[in-house]
């Protein structure tokens, strides 16, 4: 009965670009389009067609960065992380602002569906806030990283927009993990949005994501870490247990 019930939810890819190509030449939306009225229950004022440009943009430009992912880089971090496990390694995922709450997202997954031992810093409010508070941001994670005892068996995975910059003082604890990291033999990986940031120059495996746009370099960067960190663990290399849907 369940899965007669997903069956009659599925709907395929083609057949939503075919609807969304259909609607899109039956009922195109101008900037002199006629005010159109709210259906709001009580609600008897009218309001202007809302215009779907930015929406149609940035979809656009998800899809160019979509086709332009490297595969081959992909696959190659892929193989790290099954090396990783191989070896009895641990995967310290780092990330901040918007990334650290995707370095949780994703350490739940590798544990879960692929039998890593992950762990992600920025879980851990009060060492975080303590150590903030009493050393400094810039060193939260290398010493972490060093009470953790990191070593050549693990890897570090920086989920970052620019991957950290000491001039700019741009995320200077990802710097500084990256160098405690590479000083301990461990392996440093990484999926970020800049190619000039110091993790790429220092990373052993460092996915960029493409630019599409300049001024959302940002929520493509971010939205796409989960793109690639979701193709690895349901990579059948790396998968080991299925998921509920």
């Amino acid at each position: 009965m369940e899965q007669q019930y997903a069956d009659t939810r599925k709907t395929t890819v083609t057949q939503v670009v075919a609807v969304r190509r259909d609607s899109r030449r039956d009922n195109q939306v101008s900037s002199d389009s006629p005010a159109a009225p709210h259906t709001g229950l009580g609600d008897t004022q009218t309001r202007p067609v809302a215009k779907v440009e930015h929406v149609a943009q940035y979809l656009r430009e998800v899809c160019d960065i979509a086709l332009a992912l490297p595969a081959g880089e992909i696959e190659a971090l892929c193989d790290e992380l099954v090396a990783l496990r191989e070896r009895g390694g641990r995967l310290f995922i780092l990330g901040v602002g918007g990334s650290a709450a995707n370095a949780s997202h994703a350490v739940n997954d590798f544990r879960k569906l692929c039998g890593i031992e992950a762990y992600a810093p920025t879980d851990n409010v009060s060492e975080l806030s303590a150590r903030t508070n009493d050393e400094g941001w810039p060193s939260v994670f290398v010493e972490w990283l060093r009470v953790s005892r990191v070593g050549s068996r693990d890897a570090i995975l920086v989920l970052s927009v620019g991957g950290g910059n000491l001039e700019r003082n741009v995320s200077p604890n990802i710097v500084s993990a990256v160098q405690e990291a590479k000083a301990r033999d461990a392996r440093v990986l990484g999926i970020v949005g800049r190619d000039g940031g110091y993790a790429k120059q220092a990373g052993d495996v460092v996915i960029v994501i493409p630019t599409a746009a300049e001024q959302r370099v940002t929520p493509h960067a971010e939205a796409f870490q989960a793109v690639v960190w979701h193709c690895l663990v349901s990579h059948p290399k790396l998968q080991r247990n299925a998921t509920k849907w």
